[in-house]
């Protein structure tokens, strides 16, 4: 059996070198303006609120762009990763601007192992991480249990409708699972989401769909309770080349009739005291 972050992994290892290099993620612009924060963190903060002195903990960081916006903000931030390549630019840029966070190296699978139980008041999961977990149930429980009494968890997340749809086609249609499937979905490209000067060679991914009702689900079947979910009509990349516009701030919504879809969601949810 192909071992599914075994794959994910080498592509995110070759993609992080690429990644730390870009305009997208900003490494000098956190380096150079002290106050910095990342587009998806800036986006956050309405509904994030003061998290100063918070014990937080990040699921699936990658390069901690997003750990350290919030660390800014005064919470006592971990980042937690699969890929080791893109701890590497996470403990680096967090080393040249005197940030003090930990990385740990784990699939988020393992992060009970890595951190303990009941350890903090604030779980984090950014855009695009949820669709490489096969199970979100499995994801739900590991929350519940990292949270302490009282604790918060908060996603900002692509909308699993918004993953159902064919990014290639002239006008985006779905072509893929909205429900939990149990085979990944397997794509092999050879580019990401930000410019490269040549190929991925480690193209292969293997994702998974999610529908909001299995995540809420998940998350209340876990004991969590819901206390926040709004739905925006812009996502963080150019996810429908074909379709969408910059729409400010880093963000991209359909150029005709953005009502028509959802393009990603904020969910909110508390462990009670």
């Amino acid at each position: 059996m192909t071992d599914s972050f075994a794959v994910n992994r080498a592509n995110w290892d070759e993609r992080a070198v690429v990644h730390a290099k870009s305009e997208y993620y900003g490494f000098e612009k956190f380096r150079t303006d002290p106050v910095y924060l990342s587009d998806v963190v800036r986006f956050d903060l309405p509904r994030l609120g003061d998290v100063t002195g918070l014990r937080g903990v990040h699921l699936q960081c990658h390069l901690g762009t997003d750990t350290l916006s919030l660390s800014r903000l005064g919470a006592k931030m971990s980042g937690l990763d699969l890929s080791p390549r893109s701890l590497a630019e996470a403990r680096n840029l967090a080393q040249s601007v005197g940030a003090d966070i930990d990385y740990h190296e784990a699939n988020t699978c393992d992060a009970v192992d890595v951190f303990g139980e009941n350890r903090f008041d604030l779980v984090y999961t950014g855009v695009g991480a949820l669709c490489w977990l096969p199970k979100i149930d499995r994801w739900a429980g590991i929350v519940a249990r990292l949270l302490k009494p009282g604790g918060r968890l908060f996603v900002r997340e692509g909308h699993p409708m918004l993953w159902t749809l064919d990014d290639e086609a002239e006008r985006g249609w779905p072509k893929y699972a909205y429900f939990e499937h149990e085979e990944p979905l397997v794509f092999a490209e050879e580019t990401t989401y930000v410019e490269t000067d040549g190929p991925i060679v480690n193209s292969t991914t293997h994702s998974w769909n999610h529908s909001l009702g299995e995540i809420i689900t998940a998350l209340l079947g876990h004991g969590l309770t819901l206390t926040a979910f709004t739905e925006h009509d812009t996502v963080p990349w150019n996810a429908l080349p074909n379709e969408m516009e910059p729409a400010g701030g880093g963000e991209w919504r359909l150029r005709d009739n953005p009502e028509r879809i959802a393009a990603s969601y904020t969910l909110q949810a508390v462990k009670p005291s």
